[in-house]
């Protein structure tokens, strides 16, 4: 492959991860998909609705993922959810913080491009403060604290921590061979439970999980078969184009936010490259732009005081520091790390959503002992 022929697919792998951003942003303005929202309506309301779109994406993508990976396109142990060290303590800890954080934020880090695009400021101030405590915590202070505290206790396993490699140790055979049955099992009963009730058969449902579902699918497929080299020209190594990670990458809304800042504020740095990641978040704020748009839903929004101000600041902080020690958020661990089917990805989800539980209740006594 010539250095020019490279460069053409590095760019074409680029319009195709922004177009599923786009495609993101839209569905998700359309449908209002939330996973806060989702945990807030069934906590608060005791409506399943929301939640149940959240789980047919989960199931959607589960299925889709691992059908390439029994077809031979795709392997789990090229993600970054997959690696044989499972960090479980980072996982509790840091979904305990994004999922408290979520809540006081007003909604995760894809809920917060969103509502960028629908024109809410207090989302813009949330954007930066979360990219900046993620970098942070990627590479900074708060770095220098997770890597000798939460990620210093792991447990190391024979192989790497998807259940199919799993089952494949456990009963012979290789984790291509497993795929298809353990995924069909999963997600197929994720995707029954939200069919069997009628409110899961509605229009918005099936567009919110089933779409958000297959952009997951296709954003895997577009980084680890699109946009995978086999044998790079310049290293001989094998590559993924156009990721932050080297890895193979599908949504995320965490560590992407922090390098699109770092992005823009180092442009005339020659070493910072677009990235899968950065152009999918200015597609998902562009899409939901579009929709609010042509709905007549775009309403400037703001801060109402200081209280919800600084509510909005601690839950940014939250979010950053806790996905990244979490290694995603209700997207890159409740979508893509899920349908990796990882370990790591269930115990960070369940730790999420019992952090939004508790942030939820939280707010509950508040309101109660205001009154």
């Amino acid at each position: 492959m010539s250095e020019v022929e490279l460069h053409t697919l590095g760019t074409q792998v680029l319009w195709a991860a922004f177009g599923l951003g786009v495609l993101f942003g839209a569905i998700a303005q359309r449908t209002h998909f939330c996973t806060m929202g989702a945990v807030a309506d069934v906590v608060n309301i005791g409506d399943w609705t929301r939640l149940r779109m959240w789980a047919l994406a989960i199931g959607v993508a589960m299925l889709g993922f691992n059908a390439m990976v029994a077809a031979g396109w795709l392997r789990a142990a090229d993600s970054v959810y997959a690696a044989p060290q499972w960090l479980w303590l980072s996982h509790i800890v840091g979904g305990l913080m994004f999922g408290f954080g979520m809540v006081l934020a007003s909604g995760c880090g894809s809920k917060t491009l969103v509502r960028i695009g629908g024109g809410n400021l207090k989302s813009l101030v949330v954007f930066v403060v979360l990219g900046l405590s993620g970098f942070a915590t990627m590479k900074g202070l708060t770095a220098v604290l997770r890597v000798n505290t939460v990620d210093a206790v792991q447990v190391v396993l024979p192989v790497g921590q998807d259940l199919p490699s799993l089952a494949a140790r456990l009963m012979g055979g290789n984790a291509q061979q497993h795929a298809a049955w353990v995924a069909a099992v999963i997600g197929g009963l994720l995707v029954l439970w939200v069919l069997v009730r009628r409110e899961g058969r509605s229009a918005a449902v099936l567009l919110g999980g089933g779409g958000v579902g297959a952009v997951v699918v296709a954003a895997w497929w577009v980084s680890g078969r699109f946009g995978h080299l086999a044998e790079h020209p310049l290293t001989l190594e094998p590559a993924f184009l156009a990721t932050n990670s080297q890895r193979m990458e599908s949504l995320s809304f965490v560590a992407p936010l922090s390098y699109s800042l770092d992005w823009l504020m180092f442009f005339s740095d020659k070493s910072k490259l677009l990235t899968q990641g950065i152009v999918v978040v200015a597609g998902v704020v562009l899409g939901s732009a579009a929709v609010a748009l042509l709905r007549r839903d775009f309403r400037w929004e703001g801060f109402r005081g200081v209280e919800d101000t600084a509510n909005h600041l601690v839950g940014a902080v939250l979010m950053g520091v806790g996905g990244v020690t979490a290694l995603g958020c209700t997207v890159g661990q409740g979508l893509s790390g899920l349908s990796t089917l990882s370990l790591g990805s269930f115990v960070a989800v369940a730790a999420i959503v019992a952090g939004a539980v508790l942030a939820l209740r939280w707010q509950m006594w508040r309101i109660e002992r205001q009154a």
